[in-house]
């Protein structure tokens, strides 16, 4: 018996050494399998991340044809082909500048938060872009990076667009642009995206109500009060309104706008958190709902009548509002912000025209006026206690400055040397037929 147990334990033995062997083999096989599998998450991930943001960079891009649309609908007929041209070289510049030196400016890789860098023209090469996910914690590749951030660029351009139409030149509107979008917009971005001093301060603007929507605002008052108003538009002290050539087309424009908002604010979540995306998306369209209602009861105050243009603007209204803190505010808080911007388009655009202060399409009082009050209701509604109402006028004031002193000097430098105004002749006969030779709306009968 003892001799059998003898055996037993000496068999034992051989087993345990047999195990003790193997064990540092599957230790190494269960962290590798392990490794695999934290690799396929992680390129899953990105991949899922990435499919959404193109998606997100898509609606961007199709807000250009919602601005399109609102410009052309709310302009008269015989500037129809000079708005919808603007409209779709105001991408085409902003995507290219962009690309050029924009991208480059707006995010320099700051070795401390400063006003001012640049990491170089142009974009990396197919080679050496980061495409991993190591870049932006697998919210994105660097092509759907640029690419995204371009959209923004080109959408602050397209809102000076709206306001200086119907008598600008073509070809100063394009040099403006191209200044604008290729320098000053990136540069005033970095301040915040970019890593820069603001963004050191403690300011927030998550979507853009004062970086892109507030930037564009400036550049197109300074274009209105050097531009001056449409001929005919203020005599004897009364307003003269200037029929749209077609409410349907502006309609158009304004859903394709809120369309393209879910990829404007929802991107910029920078990946598809879904949380964070959905409740996003949430507290956008409150603020759009309640921003048109706003429009709707003030602008029946104001006029003593049902303002379908009052209605479209305050939707758009309550979008810029909300732009800055849609990840941040409560959806409760969101109709807040929402109503207020739609009283504030109202009022800011009474106010325009009090000061003779011709706006086409209520550019500045739609994302001007309502993206500074959008950027200080974070420092009101936001449930981040580091967000202070403070930092966050200091932060309007100094992108504010900056825009509308940039903006002032190109137009300015423009006027003198080359002229910003088509004749009174271009003017009052339309611009489509004088700069490209064919209407936008031809009824031909037989």
């Amino acid at each position: 018996m003892i001799t059998n147990l003898l055996m037993i334990v000496q068999d034992s033995v051989a087993v345990a050494d047999t195990l003790a062997a193997e064990v540092p083999e599957v230790v190494e096989t269960v962290a590798t399998v392990a490794t695999d599998y934290s690799a396929d998450i992680t390129a899953n991930l990105l991949t899922v991340n990435n499919v959404w943001m193109m998606l997100a960079t898509a609606l961007v891009f199709i807000m250009h044809l919602g601005f399109a649309g609102v410009e052309a609908g709310f302009g008269q007929s015989k500037n129809t082909v000079n708005i919808l041209f603007k409209n779709t070289l105001t991408p085409i510049i902003g995507i290219l500048t962009y690309a050029l030196v924009g991208f480059n400016l707006m995010y320099p890789g700051f070795a401390e938060p400063g006003w001012f860098g640049f990491a170089g023209f142009g974009l990396e090469s197919s080679g050496t872009a980061d495409n991993s996910a190591g870049y932006m914690d697998a919210g994105m590749t660097y092509w759907t990076d640029f690419l995204f951030q371009a959209m923004f660029a080109a959408t602050a351009a397209t809102i000076v667009s709206g306001a200086v139409a119907e008598r600008i030149k073509l070809s100063s509107y394009l040099i403006f642009t191209l200044i604008y979008v290729g320098i000053v917009y990136p540069i005033i971005g970095s301040w915040k995206w970019g890593g820069g001093a603001l963004d050191d301060m403690g300011f927030y603007d998550f979507a853009g109500s004062t970086l892109v929507h507030s930037v564009g605002g400036w550049g197109a008052l300074a274009g209105i009060m050097i531009l001056g108003p449409r001929l005919g538009k203020y005599v004897d002290g009364k307003v003269v309104d200037k029929p749209g050539s077609s409410v349907p087309l502006a309609v158009i424009g304004v859903f394709l706008l809120w369309l393209g908002w879910f990829g404007f604010n929802g991107g910029s979540v920078l990946s598809a958190d879904p949380g964070l995306v959905s409740f996003t998306l949430v507290t956008t369209s409150l603020a759009a709902c309640a921003g048109g209602l706003g429009g709707f009861v003030t602008g029946y105050i104001a006029f003593k009548r049902l303002d379908l243009g009052m209605v479209l603007n305050g939707i758009l209204a309550g979008l810029v509002g909300i732009t800055a803190g849609a990840d941040v505010i409560e959806p409760g808080n969101a109709i807040i912000v929402g109503v207020v911007a739609g009283v504030l388009v109202v009022i800011s655009a009474v106010t325009l025209d009090k000061f003779k202060l011709d706006d086409v399409v209520g550019a500045v009082s739609v994302h001007l006026t309502c993206g500074i009050w959008g950027t200080l209701a974070v420092g009101i509604f936001s449930t981040n206690p580091d967000h202070s109402f403070v930092t966050q006028l200091i932060g309007v004031a100094v992108c504010g400055v900056a825009a509308f002193a940039a903006a002032f000097i190109i137009f300015l430098v423009l006027k003198v040397t080359m002229g910003i105004r088509v004749s009174e002749e271009h003017e009052k006969e339309g611009l489509d037929s004088h700069e490209h030779g064919i209407r936008g709306y031809t009824i031909i009968s037989e």
